[in-house]
């Protein structure tokens, strides 16, 4: 029999709006019961994820460009090099977590208080390290630079950490590891995801003992476009399984979303994509979110998948969509928080 909890509706990121102030009232305005956390919508830049961050490393002196990109497609991405007789280092890498989460903290207050939802928090989004060095540098460089950009995320999360507390959750964004299981050997994978755990929990274990923290695994959603595609859930399991071992004690993980659904491709309808949550181990405590809300999708299909996923699961979980809502366009966007504020509705 299911354990009942609380459904909750996650919001991965981006959404579509002028401002973050439009976003983020448009959220409340939609979600308010049911938000899992709040997070500013990712406006302006920020809108392509990390594309606005990698642009801005232009200014950095020990980086020189190596492949112009209009990120278009994923074919077409900025990348660099680092400077021939240079080093780098964290302390010039400006990652940009903590000016937005500055500029929308006030925002986020008032919103909370109007709701009366004390208990929300502000969620910032972290791109993970390996993920940024990879879309900065490319993969093999990203191999050997990757301590500065662990660096440069850590000291952004103190700094956050030490202004809001608890009042923020931290969640890690990674889309680079999950591609790279999804496209593994089924051989292979356990091995691959092992490896892509130690390296997250390397970046936990580094951050304040007491934040908080959750885990976005994405496939991509650049043009709202998918990097990557699974033939059932099983990268997905594999990879959680294994951030869900590696993950230090003393900082708990208070959920792990993953995409069930692929860019513009709307999550299966067949079960048999699903049965590999039957082998999803998570901690007692950590929430399982379930990326499928799409506007391709119907609320009579969104639910039967909900109860599939939550068959093979065996627990009640939360709900999402696949990646951020910036790149579906507003009333899709607005589609999917529908969906989710009738799943939550439904559950007691």
């Amino acid at each position: 029999m299911i354990a009942i909890a609380q459904r909750r509706a996650l919001l991965v990121g981006s959404i579509p709006a002028a401002t973050a102030e439009e976003a983020m009232t448009e959220a409340v305005g939609e979600l308010g019961p049911f938000l899992r956390a709040l997070p500013d919508g990712e406006t302006g830049d920020r809108d392509r994820w990390i594309a606005g961050t990698i642009e801005g490393f232009r200014r950095n002196p020990d980086l020189v460009v190596r492949r112009e990109g209009d990120w278009s497609d994923y074919k077409r991405q900025l990348n660099y090099s680092v400077r021939r007789g240079h080093r780098l280092t964290g302390e010039d890498l400006d990652v940009r977590l903590y000016r937005p989460f500055r500029d929308s903290r006030g925002i986020f207050q008032r919103l909370r208080a109007d709701s009366g939802r004390t208990d929300l928090a502000f969620q910032v989004g972290v791109p993970g390290d390996f993920d940024l060095a990879m879309f900065t540098l490319g993969p093999l460089r990203a191999l050997r630079h990757r301590g500065a950009f662990t660096a440069a995320t850590v000291r952004e999360v103190a700094r956050i950490h030490a202004e809001a507390g608890v009042d923020v959750v931290f969640q890690l964004e990674m889309p680079a590891e999950l591609v790279l299981v999804t496209k593994a050997p089924r051989v292979l994978r356990g091995v691959l995801a092992s490896l892509m755990a130690r390296g997250v929990a390397r970046l936990i274990d580094r951050s304040p003992q007491d934040a908080r923290f959750g885990v976005h695994l994405c496939l991509g959603d650049l043009g709202h476009k998918a990097l990557g595609r699974m033939r059932d859930a099983d990268p997905v399991v594999r990879l959680a399984n294994a951030i869900a071992s590696a993950w230090p004690a003393g900082h708990p993980l208070e959920y792990l979303h993953a995409p069930l659904a692929a860019g513009e491709n709307p999550p299966p309808l067949d079960p048999a994509f699903y049965r590999p949550l039957a082998r999803l181990r998570l901690p007692e405590r950590t929430r399982f979110v379930a990326g499928f809300l799409h506007e391709r999708r119907s609320i009579d299909q969104v639910r039967r998948i909900l109860e599939m996923v939550e068959s093979q699961y065996g627990r009640s979980v939360d709900v999402a969509a696949a990646c951020g809502l910036a790149r579906r366009g507003h009333d899709n966007a607005l589609a999917t928080m529908r969906q989710a504020a009738a799943l939550c509705a439904g559950v007691g």
